[in-house]
């Protein structure tokens, strides 16, 4: 465990769609604040979780694999005092899921030191490169540690942090303004220097970002369930293409761009928190209209509707309202089964889903059931959820789907499937169904999901279900989470990486 000191001091030991935190609060124990606020940000990713936070002299930055309770204890959090500070926990969508690409990113120069969390995918990363590239180089600005810990990584948001750090003739506010216009993608970003906190959100508004407001001072997060759970009033969404700092001279607000508002979809469908709050629609009702509307396109003569938990709840719970069937659990979640680094042998790869779903039998046995579940990417856990339910004694397997068939990759910070391996783009729904098992399969339309948001059409994005980009994509060969993987071990980048290593 490595905790990245602040430029002029030393290295110290103390002791996985992305979530994001940030808070400006002078006299409250930011560190904890931080902490619950990213544990209430745990669904957003679950491969590794970290902190920064400043005293206004220097900023420490301690993160670990693992979900955030693995990562922090008690002494950790004491350890971490200051009034800004910005947390992060990690979905991988660019850069492998390892130590050094978690976040936040640090990067230590003579006018100071800055951190930064993201969440979204960048698609412009091979120019960003370039850009990093094409700095000036001072070997002074670092030490030997930071140098080691950027060679090692390899996501967007390293070489984002290296663009900002870069400003030695103007401040970093400034630097910001400079930079952001220049990105491609999705962003929803916290970042920080050794006396402000700063957010900013992509033209697009793609992944969302909510500002909050504590009695002594503000709060930004990825939903609005991380403010109510640390006991922030949420004061407004933060704007597409808007930028805020805030410091001791109060919030101030920068538009770094137009606003080009399309919100994923996606993040009413399955990724926000039921409690969450987006555009002013609430995610739980969202979702049960989903399941309403599926029930009026889809019905089916059934015993009993059940979802697959916990993501399935909210439309089952609509679709058995709306068909009068009645609705009851027949799967049991293990609650304490999240991202695994230990491998199963392949006795237990053998039962697959089982380590995280049992089927209740009672419930199942002698009843055509209908399954709801949010979407079928490959349709592996389908099949095995399936197969555990004809088991259980189940008559008919009905599978309903909350959102349209997934036939496209997402480039904004959603690690789905290649298209190839996407089972819907192969297969009509009929054979979708017979390849999963089931007796019949109803996806809901794409105009009653969005219907279902309270969303205009055209203020969404609905790439994995049209194929309609709304952000421009480069090349094929210039996309893919391990792309700078490849770039910084090829030759055609050979000059990049003394400067990647000495900004």
């Amino acid at each position: 465990m490595r905790v990245d000191a602040a430029y002029d001091g030393p290295v110290r030991r103390l002791g996985h769609v992305c979530g994001v935190f940030g808070v400006w609060a002078p006299g409250e124990d930011i560190a904890k604040l931080t902490y619950f606020g990213l544990y209430a940000l745990q669904h957003r990713g679950q491969e590794s979780a970290g902190i920064a936070v400043s005293n206004g002299r220097q900023i420490l930055v301690y993160k670990d694999m693992g979900l955030v309770s693995q990562a922090f204890d008690e002494s950790t959090l004491d350890a971490l005092k200051g009034h800004v500070a910005i947390g992060h926990c990690r979905y991988s969508t660019t850069g492998a899921s390892t130590w050094h690409n978690a976040q936040p990113t640090f990067r230590p120069t003579a006018a100071g030191s800055i951190a930064l969390g993201h969440n979204g995918n960048l698609i412009n990363t091979h120019e960003l490169l370039e850009a990093v590239a094409a700095l000036p180089s001072d070997p002074g600005e670092l030490d030997l540690h930071a140098r080691e810990l950027e060679a090692s990584s390899t996501n967007d948001s390293g070489l984002l942090t290296a663009l900002l750090a870069h400003h030695p003739d103007t401040t970093l506010e400034q630097r910001a303004l400079e930079v952001l216009p220049t990105l491609r993608g999705a962003f929803s970003l916290v970042w920080m220097n050794e006396d402000a906190l700063y957010a900013a959100r992509d033209p697009q508004g793609i992944r969302p970002l909510v500002l909050g407001r504590l009695d002594r001072g503000w709060v930004v997060a990825s939903e609005s369930a991380a403010l109510a759970t640390i006991g922030a009033s949420v004061v407004r969404e933060v704007e597409p293409g808007e930028m805020l700092v805030i410091d001791d001279g109060g919030l101030r607000s920068h538009r770094f761009a137009e606003p080009e508002p399309k919100g994923c979809v996606f993040e009413y469908v399955y990724l926000a928190r039921p409690d969450a709050t987006i555009s002013g629609r609430s995610v739980h009702e969202a979702r049960v209209e989903m399941g309403r509307r599926l029930a009026r396109e889809y019905p089916v003569e059934a015993d009993l509707v059940m979802p697959v938990p916990e993501s399935g709840t909210p439309a089952a719970a609509g679709y058995a309202e709306e068909s009068g069937i009645p609705f009851g659990q027949g799967f049991v979640k293990n609650a304490y089964v999240g991202r695994t680094f230990i491998q199963p042998s392949q006795t237990l790869r053998q039962l697959g889903i089982r380590l995280k779903l049992n089927a209740l039998e009672h419930m199942i046995r002698g009843k055509k059931i209908v399954v709801v579940d949010d979407s079928i990417v490959r349709g592996n856990t389908q099949r095995a959820q399936i197969r555990m339910l004809r088991e259980a004694g189940a008559l008919e397997v009905h599978v309903r789907i909350s959102s349209p068939p997934v036939k496209w990759p997402c480039f904004y910070g959603i690690d789905f499937a290649t298209r190839a391996e996407l089972i819907a783009n192969g297969l009509d729904v009929d054979e979708v169904a017979a390849s999963v098992g089931a007796d019949s399969l109803g996806y809901i339309s794409l105009e009653g999901m969005v219907e279902a948001t309270g969303q205009a059409a055209d203020r969404l994005c609905t790439a994995c279900f049209t194929g309609e980009y709304p952000v421009e994509l480069p090349d094929e060969s210039l996309l893919g989470k391990h792309l700078l993987e490849v770039s910084l071990q090829s030759p055609a980048y050979g000059k990049a990486l003394p400067v990647l290593n000495n900004p």
